[in-house]
């Protein structure tokens, strides 16, 4: 801080006669010196900065490239993608089409299976009965003729002396007589 004022005391030091002015001797002013170095702090700060600089520059600009030439191939990417994206979805609802459309072939091939299996038993129960129908028709005919007989023997067997009997003989005889 002390540095600081002293600098500040000598440029405010003046003469109380002459006043504040610019200094026109240059060697005493240290002009040239100045004007030396600062040319010489230009020229050799000049170079190395812009070195530096180029440098520096350079790999910003390589790195924008790089990151263009990223970009355009995520977008790329991204183009490509999306158009996967629809296409898969076309094909999806093609999927979902051919679906519905199988279901509907297979829910109405079901439906005539099960109509013809439902025809079918039908007709085999139509057959079915019919056959259980004369053959329980048979069964009774047989059951009734049985009867029938049975009933006809026990009158017969009821009504038959010898004399009856003899007199069926005799006639079955003649009539034997007569063919041969």
């Amino acid at each position: 801080m002390q540095a600081y004022y002293n600098i500040y005391c000598v440029l405010c030091m003046h003469e109380e006669n002459t006043g504040f002015g610019l200094n026109t001797d240059f060697l005493e002013a240290n002009v040239i010196n100045i004007v030396l170095l600062f040319s010489g702090l230009v020229y050799v700060l000049k170079q190395f900065l812009g070195s530096t600089l180029s440098t520096r520059q350079q790999k910003v600009l390589t790195a924008i490239q790089e990151s263009e030439e990223r970009l355009q191939k995520a977008n790329t990417r991204l183009v490509e993608s999306e158009k996967q994206f629809k296409q898969t979805e076309m094909v999806i609802k093609q999927i979902e089409q051919e679906a519905i459309v199988t279901a509907e072939k297979v829910r109405n091939s079901i439906l005539a299976q099960g109509k013809l299996d439902i025809q079918r038993l039908t007709e085999a129960g139509k057959v079915s009965i019919a056959i259980a129908e004369r053959q329980v028709r048979e069964q009774i005919q047989q059951q009734i003729t049985h009867l029938a007989i049975r009933q006809v023997t026990l009158d017969l067997e009821k009504q038959m002396n010898l004399s009856i009997q003899s007199k069926i003989i005799d006639e079955n005889i003649m009539k034997l007589g007569d063919k041969l």
